[in-house]
């Protein structure tokens, strides 16, 4: 998949009240480096070749339209009762020459991006392996995974059962994401408004295969909690940034795994 001709899709539209101790700015505002997280990801999207990015926003709606002008924009008006599988159904009319969506507090390295778009695959998830040492709490969207496909995705799942961690990224074709719209169909038909976007991903997984690219170690950081935010600004933003400059050919990398 190149970018030409695909949807870049970021959701967008909660409010992060667990980072911004409950005030009214959305999470996609807050700044890292001088540049909101929204931002910083349609700069990625734009970079990699998709030009055309389209926006869930739901909190402080006229606030990030305001903020970003040069993409288009989706509204979610009832983003305190819903989550991400509802918006990215509202969106569902953008994605049908395909997409690559993404969650608006991930901030990864644009060689992930890269990874994502220049594989062989028609529809695939970035997953983090992790090593020996990596446990998964309640907050990580863990995946199974069997032959390089997802058979599973939930935060639900036993840790003993994952084989992995949804980074929050992720690409489908044309074909597959027909497929996908039925099942975020059938899904908000069912009443479940509150899902995350992943439970469409693991009904797809049935009916299509859903491929894994793996992080490789590569820097990523999903943004949920204060602490998150410290560790995005003090480790893996440098991570990424020099990551960026051995591609220049400056020094050596300084890459681990972040989340």
């Amino acid at each position: 998949m190149t970018g030409g001709g695909v949807t870049g899709v970021i959701l967008a539209a909660g409010k992060g009240a667990r980072l911004n101790g409950g005030h009214d700015t959305p999470k996609c505002l807050v700044q890292l480096a001088g540049e909101t997280l929204l931002a910083r990801n349609v700069r990625l999207l734009r970079q990699a070749g998709i030009e055309d990015v389209v926006v869930v926003v739901g909190c402080a709606a006229d606030v990030v339209r305001r903020s970003c002008p040069q993409v288009s924009f989706v509204h979610n008006p009832i983003y305190g009762r819903t989550n991400s599988l509802y918006s990215l159904w509202l969106a569902r009319t953008h994605l049908t020459g395909g997409m690559v969506v993404m969650n608006c507090d991930v901030v990864v390295d644009p060689q992930l991006l890269s990874d994502l778009l220049t594989a062989k695959y028609d529809d695939a998830l970035l997953v983090d392996h992790g090593d020996e040492h990596t446990t998964y709490g309640d907050e990580e969207m863990k995946v199974r995974v069997r032959r390089g496909r997802v058979i599973d995705i939930s935060k639900s799942m036993a840790c003993d059962d994952a084989d992995g961690e949804n980074v929050g990224v992720g690409k489908f074709s044309a074909d597959g994401a027909r497929v996908l719209i039925q099942e975020m169909d059938a899904l908000v038909k069912a009443g479940e408004l509150q899902a995350w976007a992943p439970r469409a991903f693991a009904r797809f997984a049935i009916r299509r295969p859903l491929h894994v690219v793996a992080t490789r170690g590569l820097p990523w950081i999903e943004i949920d909690f204060p602490e998150d935010y410290v560790r995005a600004r003090d480790v893996v933003l440098p991570q990424i940034e020099d990551a960026g400059r051995v591609c220049a050919g400056v020094n050596e990398p300084r890459i681990a795994r972040t989340a």
